[in-house]
């Protein structure tokens, strides 16, 4: 079981903060070079894209591990780490447990993509896989948590995560002030759980703040909208957006993002792909649909422009072939209605 601390900074119920936020990314800032911010001309404006699909391991989880991971008592880290996810916080528990030499173990969804699997346990981490439709990921975590102990190092429903996740912004705006842009007051942020919207919240608190998910995995914003969580309505909806694909928000997450007022945002399948060519094309980087949501939102024209409105590329990790489907497709081809997918699944 996980450790009791009378340290108030180590105990695993508090609020996420600010403060907290500033630490992370200290920490991160000290471990990793920043990560491009990049000029983007949309609708006549400029926009801000943060560039996480080039962290170590291909997404901004990274931040949210090395936090939760370095902040661990030496009890705890000998006891090792059990964490949740699709792929992209699997690689950031797994990395950050390699270079601390912590045992990790991650429980993964049986169809997650193939690439994120494989990367995962290249990184040393032990891989216990679920059926995302049938079994409870977190229920599988909490059995193992129970027989081996540990801690477990949730993808976005815990502080450290939502702290460190929020790093990102304070290193963007960081980047923005020096080039003389006082901002960012808007931000268009990619939503599987919250983790990062939660963070960016905190990080930026003068910024509005605009969670981007994916249809049929819109439990944010239907969560939002109705003042309460709300689990996703259908946990077979296939969607290209594996990293997005989580079955509810936490309350420490769904706090911060009603108190900051965010709103939610969703994207059709087609959206996401036009994102994805744009950012190729006129970026020149590699970014997984679920990395691209929030940039679909931008260009389908749901939401509103600013002449400093940063938006999250929160990650590259996709399958060659699926990628190149993606930025191969002609315009106005196989746009329809998504079809269900196998292995392709913040989450």
């Amino acid at each position: 079981m996980t450790q009791q601390s009378p340290d108030p900074l180590l105990n695993p119920h508090r609020a996420p903060t600010l403060a907290g936020v500033e630490r992370a990314a200290a920490k991160v800032a000290a471990l990793l070079p920043q990560t491009p911010l990049l000029p983007l001309e949309v609708d006549g404006k400029t926009i801000w894209c943060k560039a996480e699909c080039l962290q170590p391991v291909g997404a901004f989880k990274i931040r949210g591990a090395w936090h939760r991971l370095t902040d661990l008592t030496p009890e705890q880290a000998a006891a090792g780490v059990v964490g949740v996810s699709s792929g992209n916080h699997a690689q950031g528990v797994a990395w950050a447990a390699k270079r601390l030499a912590i045992k990790a173990t991650i429980v993964m969804p049986s169809n997650a993509p193939a690439m994120k699997l494989a990367a995962t346990r290249q990184l040393g981490a032990e891989v216990v896989l679920y059926d995302r439709v049938t079994e409870s990921r977190d229920a599988v975590a909490a059995k193992l948590l129970e027989q081996r102990g540990g801690t477990l190092v949730h993808a976005y429903g815990d502080p450290w995560i939502i702290e460190g996740q929020g790093s990102a912004g304070t290193e963007a705006k960081a980047q923005m002030a020096a080039r003389g842009i006082a901002g960012p007051d808007k931000v268009v942020a990619c939503c599987g759980g919250g983790g990062l919207s939660a963070g960016l919240a905190l990080a930026l608190p003068d910024a509005e703040i605009v969670a981007v998910e994916p249809e049929g995995w819109d439990d944010v914003t239907r969560s939002l909208a109705a003042g309460e969580i709300l689990s996703v309505e259908d946990m077979a909806y296939p969607t290209e957006c594996d990293a997005l694909q989580t079955p509810e928000t936490w309350p420490i997450n769904f706090a911060v993002l009603q108190a900051r007022g965010v709103r939610g945002v969703v994207v059709t399948r087609s959206e996401v792909r036009h994102a994805m060519r744009t950012v190729f094309e006129k970026l020149h980087l590699v970014v997984e649909p679920g990395g691209a949501a929030a940039l679909a939102a931008v260009l389908a024209g749901k939401v509103p422009l600013t002449d400093a409105t940063l938006v999250t590329l929160s990650g590259g990790n996709v399958d060659p072939l699926k990628f190149a489907e993606i930025i191969t497709e002609s315009a106005g081809g196989n746009l329809s209605a998504p079809e269900r997918l196998d292995g392709e699944g913040e989450a």
